[in-house]
């Protein structure tokens, strides 16, 4: 099945318009430590330059699981504050997955604020940050966030309205695609 899927995509003409070339960044990486349990570590950031939907969403935060791959899309406004993206974290991943031990993520002045480091204190989480203009120390949400805009830029050649209105089904998409890194989907591996 996975041969036809291949074979399916290779000529479908939509993909390959919006499909992108991905390139390794050259220079040495350090890879970060494997995690040992699901939602143990998660990476994140976030997508902006979206168009604002009816709900007046305009970015889409990423975050992700570094053992499964397993993703979130969650649709925000990029003027939310901390106080209210730190109330998504607690009901989109929190509820979900338990809080996590460690988070990477870049320089955003959103996750080095005080009030996002002391609720990560309080919650026992470490908090992992890149190294400024190396994006490649958090390579998973990057490739995340670069497969996430493809497969945007595919429904939006296909569907009308807000992509707030299905980023749900695109998660879902993600989700249960076959990642060459973990081997299997990433709902697999999560369930």
């Amino acid at each position: 099945m996975k041969r036809d899927v291949a074979t399916f995509v290779s000529r479908c003409l939509i993909c390959q318009q919006v499909k992108i070339e991905h390139q390794r960044a050259s220079g040495l990486l350090q890879q970060l430590d494997i995690p040992v349990w699901k939602w143990e570590e998660i990476s994140m950031d976030f997508v902006t330059g979206l168009p604002p939907t009816q709900r007046r969403h305009d970015a889409i935060w990423v975050v992700v699981d570094r053992l499964t791959k397993s993703a979130h899309f969650l649709p925000i406004r990029k003027d939310y504050s901390v106080r209210r993206l730190a109330e998504i974290f607690q009901q989109e991943i929190v509820r979900l997955h338990g809080t996590p031990s460690a988070i990477v993520s870049d320089r955003d002045p959103r996750f080095a604020s005080r009030f996002w480091k002391g609720l990560q204190k309080a919650w026992g989480t470490r908090l992992k940050f890149s190294i400024a203009f190396h994006p490649q120390t958090d390579g998973l949400s990057e490739r995340t966030i670069q497969t996430l805009k493809d497969m945007l830029r595919s429904c939006a050649s296909e569907w009308t309205g807000n992509w707030d209105d299905y980023i749900c089904l695109v998660e879902f998409a993600y989700n249960n695609s076959w990642h060459a890194s973990i081997k299997c989907a990433p709902f697999e591996m999560l369930y």
